[in-house]
């Protein structure tokens, strides 16, 4: 019986971080980098004691909304490569990937990757001391899923690591480049970015024991 008492807390724990992050998300699209506590838990209903004994500050609330990002584009990421095709429109499919999903939720971007501009906002939150681990992890995972796909030789695991990095870097700085300026429609984007990754991804092979690129 206080089993089932203590799972009841947890799930109903984080069926409320589930709404507070949902209520985040609607002002972060609203107010992008300047979202602040203040109106996130007005947003929420609550105040902004109960925020932060959920998420601690400002800092934890961007690390939860990050994870949940994260975890949505590595899916989505995961599914473009795995998609039935040829290995050139599989790449081309996970750059579309990314740059749909920063293009869909622009303030939802600009909350993770760029510092509020906005002088009454949250002092002392340094977002990009928080989205270097984020950029990070995307790397790993993208480098977890080229291992597993390409034969990268004696040096497979470092080869994979340096792509996986190297690809998201890419990917992050000219996506941040593409959004702000927009000299070009995201599919013509999308290739050129393909033919600069095409040198070393159409020359490797398949592993033998794995699923494929």
């Amino acid at each position: 019986m206080e089993t089932t008492h203590r799972e009841d807390r947890l799930s109903t724990t984080e069926r409320r971080r589930k709404e507070l992050l949902e209520a985040a998300e609607r002002v972060v699209l609203r107010d992008g980098p300047g979202a602040s506590m203040n109106a996130i838990a007005a947003e929420a209903g609550i105040t902004k004691p109960i925020l932060y004994r959920h998420f601690g500050d400002k800092g934890g609330l961007y690390r939860a909304l990050a994870v949940r990002h994260t975890d949505a584009l590595v899916d989505a990421l995961r599914a473009a490569l795995d998609a039935p095709t040829d290995r050139r429109e599989r790449v081309e499919a996970a750059l579309d990937t990314y740059l749909a999903a920063i293009e869909a939720r622009p303030q939802v971007y600009r909350f993770l990757m760029h510092p509020a501009e906005d002088p009454g906002g949250d002092r002392g939150f340094d977002v990009g001391q928080h989205a270097a681990p984020l950029l990070r992890r995307l790397g790993e995972e993208l480098a977890t899923v080229v291992a597993e796909r390409i034969e990268l030789g004696p040096e497979g695991e470092e080869r994979a690591r340096v792509w996986g990095h190297g690809i998201v870097g890419m990917m992050h700085a000219a996506g941040d480049w593409w959004l702000r300026e927009r000299p070009c429609p995201r599919e013509r984007l999308v290739r050129h970015l393909a033919d600069l990754l095409w040198g070393g991804l159409a020359t490797a092979e398949d592993r033998a024991d794995g699923p494929g690129l």
